[in-house]
């Protein structure tokens, strides 16, 4: 039996071939290990899990040292102590080392045990004051204007409306005007009425008037009177004298110049003593009704001087006198009616011309101004932030005045040369906010004088290590409190009702109780040295 031999570069190839495949898959996971360990520590120290601490050396990095009580204290480069580390854009979270926020894309900011918190003020470093466009201003003394810009239209003045009435029984034969607003002038015809009755008591006065018996001239005399009783004009009385005959027909003519206002008849009515023919209202004085601001209203005086510029005529002014505050408001616009009277040459102005009023008031005293944005109104009080140097600023409580333009009268709080923030005050607010200063603005009667805490608020209990005691705060690092839904961190505390016992020092393991305030600041009931003297469980510090 043959056997057929292989040839030997089969043998070797065969051979070969599962230690080549082993190798591959090895390779393979090798690979996808490192990149997996390589995306991991990108993870941690861009900042996704917890904020890295800077690496040894690097600018800012601190520097761990220890207290007399053998307790880890951390120091930046200037030998300044660090409390703790937060994003000015979420000032209530806080960490135990510095990194890069989780919230925005900038590094946390350190805040030091040596900032003046009792001092009633914020200390922001000029860096991060530029990056978030602090600005300040000065405040200065000076008046601010009183003048009142309105807006309104032109009315006619309702004094100058004149009626023209029939005086007799008759009927209008034509009406010389014909629509409202048409223009007329003193004398022009405005109707010829017919009136029966008159020709009457004409025939009868020419008769008496002709007559030559004795005692006939007073019956005459009595006769013409009652041509003026019937409403008979002077002139056409005298026409008839001069002329001998009679006529019924009167026309009656305008007493002023103007516009036609209103037509109470028309061709072919009859009319009665006393019916208005028309209405003539005169131009040589009319209205503006100003439409003045509620809040500005108590600012306008009768007789106060207005300088009026119609649209019609921008180069053109008209001045006049505040003549009336009318007594209703404008539920739709919140707004009091100012009537002003205008004189009016020319007949200009025209009923329903729009105009622009300015309200020309005395001189203002002068006041402390300052930037209308500089001021933060919370709704209860009236607060400026005040820059006192060297990166500090203290929130001042302020009383407003008057506002006019972009600035602000100030009449109590602060005075002229002091520096106030006109922007970025968000930044310099949530520090204060973060370590109470605003807080020991509010008054807070007994509450506030007890910490902050009030009978009725919830009491949690936690043990830590006290890192230091500044007036009536103590910062804490503590461990979890689970009835708090609090991590370990460390945390400011406002002093309890009785302040800080002399017993508890900077590196001394506390027991405490505290509440969170419905302002949500954390309040110490009670604190004291733990009986244990055990370390404090999660006392390591970390992010919440």
């Amino acid at each position: 039996m043959i056997r057929s031999a292989r040839h030997p570069y089969q043998r070797q190839r065969g051979a070969a071939a599962p230690t080549y495949v082993v190798a591959l898959v090895v390779a393979a996971v090798v690979a996808v290990l490192a990149a997996a360990a390589g995306y991991w520590l990108g993870v941690r120290q861009g900042g996704h899990d917890a904020p890295a601490a800077a690496p040894s050396g690097a600018a800012g990095a601190p520097a761990a040292t220890t207290d007399a009580a053998g307790n880890k204290v951390l120091r930046d480069e200037q030998g300044r102590r660090v409390l703790y580390w937060h994003d000015p854009m979420v000032p209530g979270q806080r960490f135990d080392k510095p990194g890069k926020s989780p919230f925005m894309d900038m590094q946390l900011v350190p805040v030091y045990a040596d900032e003046g918190i009792d001092e009633g003020t914020v200390r922001v470093s000029p860096r991060l004051a530029q990056n978030f466009g602090v600005r300040t201003a000065e405040a200065r003394e000076g008046s601010l204007a009183t003048g009142i810009a309105a807006v309104g239209a032109i009315a006619v003045d309702e004094r100058s409306i004149t009626g023209v009435q029939a005086r007799v029984q008759g009927f209008v034969e034509k009406l010389h005007v014909r629509a409202t607003f048409d223009a007329v002038r003193a004398g022009q015809p405005i109707a010829d009425l017919f009136v029966p009755e008159w020709v009457a008591a004409q025939e009868e006065f020419l008769t008496l008037k002709g007559s030559s018996q004795q005692g006939v001239a007073a019956l005459a005399e009595a006769a013409r009177n009652r041509l003026k009783l019937l409403g008979m004009p002077e002139d056409e009385i005298a026409r008839i004298e001069r002329e001998g005959r009679t006529s019924g027909r009167v026309t009656v003519t305008a007493p002023q110049g103007g516009i036609v206002w209103e037509i109470g008849a028309r061709d072919g009515m009859a009319v009665m003593p006393g019916t208005n023919l028309v209405r003539i209202a005169g131009l040589g004085s009319v209205w503006l009704i100003a439409e003045v601001p509620e809040a500005q209203a108590g600012q306008i005086a009768i007789g106060m001087p207005v300088e009026v510029r119609a649209t019609a005529f921008p180069e053109r002014a008209f001045n006049g006198r505040v003549e009336a505050l009318l007594p209703e408001v404008n539920a739709a616009t919140r707004t009091v009616r100012a009537r002003i009277v205008l004189a009016n040459p020319g007949g200009a102005l025209k009923p329903g011309m729009f105009a622009n009023a300015s309200f020309r008031g005395p001189a203002a005293k002068p006041a402390v101004l300052v930037p209308s944005e500089a001021v933060i109104r919370t709704g209860k009080r009236n607060v400026v932030i005040v820059a006192v140097g060297d990166g500090r600023f203290a929130p001042v409580e302020v009383e407003v005045g008057r506002e006019s333009g972009d600035q602000t009268e100030i009449a109590r709080g602060i005075s002229a040369g002091q520096r106030v923030v006109a922007s970025g005050q968000f930044l310099i607010d949530s520090e204060a906010s973060l370590k109470g200063v605003l807080a020991r603005m509010n008054d807070a009667g007994p509450a506030a004088a007890g910490g902050g805490a009030a009978p009725g608020m919830a009491r949690h209990k936690g043990a830590g290590v006290v890192r230091d005691v500044d007036g009536g705060e103590v910062f804490i690092e503590h461990g979890p409190v689970e009835s708090a839904g609090m991590g370990a961190m460390t945390m400011g505390f406002k002093a309890p009702p009785g302040g800080v016992p002399a017993t508890v020092k900077e590196g001394a393991k506390v027991d405490f109780e505290f509440s969170i305030t419905p302002k949500g600041e954390f309040a110490l009931w009670s604190i004291a040295p733990s009986a244990a003297g055990a370390p404090a469980q999660g006392a390591g510090g970390g992010r919440p």
